[in-house]
């Protein structure tokens, strides 16, 4: 089965707060051991106390916590400790891949370098993470990492301060990154019996995750400007509308047919045609324009019918749904894993692993 892929490894994560334990999350998701090493003097992982005004102010987890933290074993130590740190040696010893996002200095005074650990284990996989490349002593938290990288100039509404993303993007995009690399690492192990060092950093994933709007300055020298949810190549896209029964929808419109079968259900066979509407560029170029128009004729319609009609036709069409609305949904409900915490609390997160492996 999936979920046994990794039973045979055993993963010690000495990382916290997110992109590190998601990549931890991912392991023990498909069967590994994984052994979450935790500051002990500073009351473990600091998410452990990241906690909404709502959420039990007893409790030693937060949800925050919880989301990447899923069936692991917890050792609370200190790691400047001899004994603790002698522990550790000797679980590392044994390990297959050892998960770090300690800095540079941190990791030389608790013993945890690449070079020590790789000693004790030369079959080790050592995956660091790091927040911006080495000789930047800046402190990488997602948020500086949007603003760095360019996300956040260009994320929210025109004439509005920038927006952040609603998650920590930036961090759940280097754990992506660094898993592949540690997949990579064990692949070559298998073939050549050593070990190896897989490092990644926060500042290089969020670069390489900004794709078209990249390529559009390094082609075009085009700087893109806060759209809200437009998109700066295509329209319809992006734009949000109100349906008869007051609910929100937002097209995506990205092909001349897919404009064609919207106009046709909608009525303005007219659209296609018109000399300010008839290529996607012209689109792009009119598009409040072309909004102006939709907006009437889309709001004639029930927001479930609308969605059945469009679908039928071919036409991209999103729900703007709220996270109740989204797990009302049986396939959400599918992707939730629970588990009961050591203080005899229900834990409940989304899977980090959003695929199915079936052996050929």
């Amino acid at each position: 089965m999936q979920e046994k892929i990794f039973q045979d490894l055993l993963i010690v994560e000495l990382a916290s707060v997110l992109a590190g334990p998601a990549v931890g999350m991912f392991f023990a998701e498909l069967g590994a051991r994984v052994v979450k090493v935790e500051n002990a003097p500073a009351g473990g992982d600091m998410t452990r106390h990241w906690k909404l005004p709502s959420e039990d102010k007893n409790q030693a987890h937060s949800a925050y916590y919880c989301s990447v933290n899923w069936h692991k074993e917890v050792w609370m130590k200190d790691l400047r400790q001899d004994s603790d740190q002698q522990e550790v040696y000797e679980l590392i010893a044994k390990a297959d891949v050892v998960i770090s996002n300690f800095k540079a200095g941190a990791a030389q005074k608790l013993g945890m370098t690449a070079e020590k650990l790789m000693k004790i284990n030369p079959g080790l996989i050592f995956a660091h993470l790091a927040g911006f490349p080495e000789g930047d002593p800046r402190l990488a938290f997602d948020l500086v990492l949007q603003a760095e990288a360019g996300f956040l100039y260009m994320s929210g509404e025109p004439d509005r301060q920038p927006s952040k993303m609603p998650v920590a993007l930036i961090d759940l995009l280097a754990a992506h990154q660094l898993k592949e690399g540690i997949l990579i690492g064990l692949l070559q192990r298998a073939k050549t019996g050593r070990g190896g060092v897989v490092e990644a950093s926060l500042y290089e994933a969020a670069l390489s995750a900004l794709a078209n709007q990249a390529t559009n300055y390094l082609m075009a020298g085009h700087i893109p400007r806060r759209m809200g949810s437009l998109h700066p190549n295509i329209a319809p896209y992006g734009e949000m509308f109100l349906t008869a029964d007051d609910k929100e929808v937002v097209l995506a419109v990205g092909t001349d047919k897919q404009f064609a079968a919207l106009c046709n259900i909608l009525d303005l066979n007219h659209l296609p045609d018109h000399a300010l509407f008839k290529t996607n560029e012209n689109r792009v170029q009119h598009r409040r324009a072309l909004a102006n128009i939709l907006a009437p004729a889309i709001q004639k319609w029930k927001q479930d019918i609308l969605l059945q009609k469009l679908a039928e036709g071919g036409v991209p069409i999103g729900r703007v749904r709220d996270l109740q609305q989204v797990f009302e949904d049986p396939e959400a409900q599918a992707m939730i894993l629970e588990e009961k915490m050591p203080d005899g609390s229900t834990s409940r997160r989304v899977k980090t692993v959003a695929f199915e492996y079936r052996p050929a």
